[in-house]
């Protein structure tokens, strides 16, 4: 009967909208923190995914170590079976910070209690929507100065969509800062490209570009694509501008 009511319990402070409130109710199941401090406020809608690096079951819950890009995370689901190397995702996971496990007799600095994990399909779109219209633009901290190059074909990030209608179906060239990348993703990577130009209300100033080649956030290139309008992938996930097949200029 414990078990059951702690199951139950999990399932209930995970549905809850609040992260605060779902923090004390996770506190309660387990162990108030040593230091009382509180979680992380209201950022509820955190996603984790990753390579399982070493896993362990106690108690009602599965404790997973995921590692992406080089980085390492803890977190937490309902019992289930789970194995190194399995890649897995989760959304809508609740953030706690110096988390202290009974059963475990350990403290996590930061630890992602999730419900359940993600199916290949909802992993799959959760990736397609990661490059759709509807996702923020990257942000830099800086003021993005790029020295334009003079040539056939060079456009800045702000000419490509204020030109749009007689770019396209044309070949672009385009020189920026990489701000983010993301590889694999519907057999190419997908670079979001800033040069200072355009305007971030209107998203005129990030311009997303399709290659097979893959550059490194932060740098600065010069790349080659054909200039589409009005791209749409499906599901609803579409461009005013987009640079597909593109090349890097070396």
């Amino acid at each position: 009967m414990k078990h059951y009511v702690n199951r139950l319990f999990f399932s209930l402070i995970l549905s809850m909208s609040v992260a605060g409130t779902c923090a004390a109710a996770v506190q309660e199941a387990e162990q108030a923190k040593p230091d009382g401090r509180p979680g992380m406020g209201n950022d509820v809608a955190t996603g984790i995914g990753g390579k399982i690096v070493e896993t362990m079951t106690s108690g009602d819950y599965t404790y997973v170590n995921l590692e992406k890009d080089g980085k390492n995370g803890w977190a937490a689901f309902p019992a289930m079976p789970l194995a190194v190397g399995q890649e897995i995702s989760a959304v809508n996971c609740t953030p706690m910070m110096n988390f202290q496990s009974k059963a475990l007799n350990r403290t996590f600095d930061k630890i992602m209690f999730c419900n359940r994990i993600l199916t290949p399909a909802e992993a799959e779109l959760l990736n397609k929507k990661s490059m759709g219209s509807n996702v923020a633009v990257p942000i830099s901290t800086e003021k993005i100065v790029i020295d334009q190059s003079k040539g056939e074909n060079m456009y800045t990030v702000a000419q490509c969509y204020e030109q749009s209608v007689d770019l396209d179906k044309k070949l672009v060239t385009v020189k920026a800062k990489v701000m983010k990348v993301s590889s694999g993703i519907m057999g190419k990577n997908w670079i979001h490209l800033q040069d200072g130009t355009g305007e971030a209300f209107s998203k005129t100033n990030d311009l997303v570009v399709t290659s097979k080649e893959l550059p490194k956030a932060g740098d600065v290139i010069i790349i080659s694509g054909t200039l589409f309008r009005n791209k749409d992938f499906g599901s609803g996930y579409k461009y005013k501008v987009i640079l597909e097949e593109a090349t890097i200029k070396k």
